[in-house]
């Protein structure tokens, strides 16, 4: 991904302002503050992978807002990275905003020194000013400002503290001042390199600087300037440097750049003796401890089991289904179809044999036919009313708002991150780091968005392998809790089970590819925030965002699919696809013939799928050997067809189409091998 469609996208004229920071510094929130737009707003690095832009009003002067994915330098190490400084590389005259995290001077200045190189105008904003006054944390705004020769302003964004200042340096920003002088053979190739780059619009030293670190993504900006003969010419530059350098190149320009740098935090920055909350401190180090973080994960765990299984699933759902649908909604709408219907449909076609109590001329019967068709696509067995609003509404909503709530709390009292460092022992026996958490954890959202955000990964073998867990084994937020509505009535053991299968299908399954997927770790590198209390209006914001989202995405799908099954029954095509897979469903699974339906409609929506089941275990038709076998299959089943498309985008059509075929068997497997031996060791799994 480049900047190029980012502008074909906005097709606007209006000057840009970027946002370029570290992961984890608040810069989402900063765009948010901004333009008046919601973004995913979390604790943790790699969250904003998709680029959004907003218009905004700063100071009188209309911008286009974009925010560009966190990155840790202008040397990309991901696919994240790569993006967002393809977009400073391909907005020449834009405005730039740097948003750092005052507590990680160093850090913050490392780029910005990169961001100087290129000769790109640019304003500092050193955000989460309050985190760094609690932690005793002072940095001389002004000073350093005078340092750079830019605009420096100190903000917290989460407090809306000090944005007008910002804003109206945002648009004002300056070339910085700031250098570093390398060691003379790298300066002398800099000069040669420079001499044989065309004018771009950025400064030829950034580069020259990129060029001789070994930089490979900058290949095809250079392509879009210079013939293949001047660009082995780079190539031979940076060879002969290197042979009067003996510290590779990447590395000493680098540690040059940290002098520097050091130089700088040591004038303005100073750090005072504050002691911290002990609570907080001690929660920060339990949680991501490897044993003592074991017991709060557990505890994270059993909150959920309560709050979205027992809170959400029970009695919100009982209260939006019983009291609000089947005693109003519902009713009503039979009652108002029948009232509208010209002939009663009851008495019109019966088994598709006209009813002799009537006496029908040809165009009645037409219109009881009509009748009778209209009826059944809105309120019958497979209506959209009864059906698909009953379940996307009465029966999902309200899980997946609760869970929305539960996530939010998570991703604002930084935890994701201390789980991660906690798992990361247990990832690397799969082939991958702690940092994979993160996108799995995602998952429990939406495992659409969270393939996409695989592009935090810094190797291709490990965003294959995640890409293939999140479609197998993560199941997404509306999937999760009607699970968890599922298992609620189950027995400790039912629960184990279900989830002890679905934790080791991840770990086997994960172990298993790192030996047939190609190439190596990364090393795990993660910025940490400190623990902190969820803010309620943050929570708020992004449950309402979440919330908007599923009515906007997943409830459409919902009728769609129920149409699918309407139209599969009236035509007789739902009876026989239910013959067809009654040997699986019904001998490998032993499970019931009207299962099928949630498996034949769990590709357009996995959590449509469950809710079938939910409503057969509610009706009495699933025991709860056959409850815990069909949360399996249907936990592991084919990604929803949005997941899929998104594993195609990412990885190519034959990877998803493998991914697809291995997942269909292997969760068909998997539930015959349960059903089979649960049946035999007659396990007693009811609560």
């Amino acid at each position: 991904m480049t900047a190029e469609p980012l502008a074909k996208e906005t097709g606007s004229s209006t000057r840009r302002l970027i946002l370029i920071g570290n992961p984890n510094v608040g810069k989402s929130v900063l765009f948010g503050a901004m333009t008046g737009r919601y973004v995913t707003v979390a604790n943790y690095p790699g969250t904003t992978v998709e680029i959004t832009t907003a218009g905004a009003t700063l100071d009188g002067h209309a911008r286009d807002v974009i925010d560009t994915p966190g990155t840790n330098g202008l040397v990309p190490q991901s696919e994240d990275e790569r993006v967002a400084r393809d977009i400073l590389l391909d907005s020449p005259g834009a405005d730039i905003v740097q948003v750092g995290d005052l507590k990680s001077l160093r850090r913050v200045l490392l780029l910005s020194l990169q961001i100087g190189e290129y000769g790109l105008p640019f304003t500092l904003c050193l955000n989460m000013s309050d985190e760094a006054s609690d932690q005793g944390v002072h940095v001389d705004a002004d000073a350093l400002s005078r340092l750079l020769g830019i605009n420096v302003v100190a903000t917290s964004a989460l407090r809306r503290w000090n944005l007008d200042a910002l804003r109206n340096a945002a648009i004002r920003p300056k070339l910085s001042s700031f250098t570093a002088n390398f060691a003379l053979p790298i300066e002398r190739g800099i000069d040669r390199i420079c001499k044989l780059l065309p004018e771009t619009g950025v400064a030829p030293r950034g580069i020259a600087i990129a060029v001789l670190s070994g930089d490979a993504t900058i290949s095809g900006f250079l392509r879009k300037h210079l013939g293949e003969t001047e660009i082995a010419q780079l190539e031979q530059i940076r060879d002969e440097v290197q042979t009067h350098v003996s510290d590779p190149l990447a590395y000493a320009i680098n540690r040059d750049r940290l002098l520097v740098v050091d130089q700088i935090v040591g004038q303005v920055y100073s750090r005072s003796a504050v002691k911290l909350s002990g609570i907080r401190s001690w929660l920060g180090a339990m949680t991501m401890h490897p044993l003592w973080g074991v017991p709060f994960l557990f505890a994270v765990l059993a909150f959920a089991y309560w709050f979205v299984g027992d809170l959400g699933a029970g009695t919100l759902v009982d209260f939006v289904e019983n009291t609000i649908f089947n005693a109003y909604i519902n009713p009503w709408a039979i009652k108002a179809f029948d009232f509208v219907t010209p002939f009663p449909h009851t008495h019109i076609v019966e088994e598709g044999v006209l009813s002799s109590a009537y006496e029908l001329t040809g165009v009645a019967t037409g219109l009881g036919i009509v009748a009778k068709f209209i009826h059944d696509l809105l309120v019958g067995p497979y209506g959209v009313i009864t059906m698909a609003i009953t379940y996307a509404i009465a029966i999902v909503l309200p899980v997946v708002a609760t869970f929305f709530v539960f996530f939010g709390m998570l991703e604002d009292s930084g935890y994701l991150p201390r789980l991660a460092v906690m798992l990361n022992r247990v990832f690397r026996r799969m082939g991958l780091n702690g940092k994979a958490v993160l996108p799995m954890v995602l998952g429990l959202g939406c495992d659409t968005m969270a393939t996409l955000t695989t592009r935090v990964l810094e190797t291709r073998k490990e965003a294959v392998i995640v890409t293939l867990l999140l479609a197998l084994g993560v199941p997404c937020s509306a999937q999760l809790g009607v699970i968890m509505a599922m298992l609620g009535p189950l027995s400790l053991l039912a629960v184990a089970i279900w989830l002890g299968t679905i934790g080791g299908t991840i770990f086997i399954v994960g172990w298993l590819s790192s030996k047939v997927v190609k190439g190596a770790a990364s090393d795990f590198v993660l910025e940490v925030p400190p623990i902190r209390a969820p803010k309620v209006s943050n929570i708020l914001i992004k449950v309402a965002a979440r919330t908007e989202w599923y009515l906007r995405e997943a409830v459409p799908l919902f009728v769609v699919g129920t149409l699918v099954l309407y139209l599969l029954d009236l035509t007789g095509v739902l009876v026989t696809l239910q013959h067809w897979l009654s040997p699986l469903v019904v001998g490998a699974l032993g499970l019931p013939a009207e299962a099928a339906n949630s498996f034949i409609i769990g590709f357009l929506r996995r959590d449509y799928g469950a809710a079938g089941l939910f409503m057969m275990q509610r009706d009495g038709l699933l025991n709860p050997i056959q409850t815990v076998v069909s949360l399996t299959v249907i936990t592991l089943f084919i990604p929803c067809v949005a997941n899929f498309l998104m594993i195609v985008k990412e990885r190519g059509i034959k990877v998803g189409l493998g991914m697809a075929g291995f997942i269909v068997v292997y969760s068909f497997g998997i539930g015959w091998a349960m059903n089979s031996i649960l049946i035999a060791l007659r396990l007693n799994l009811g609560g």
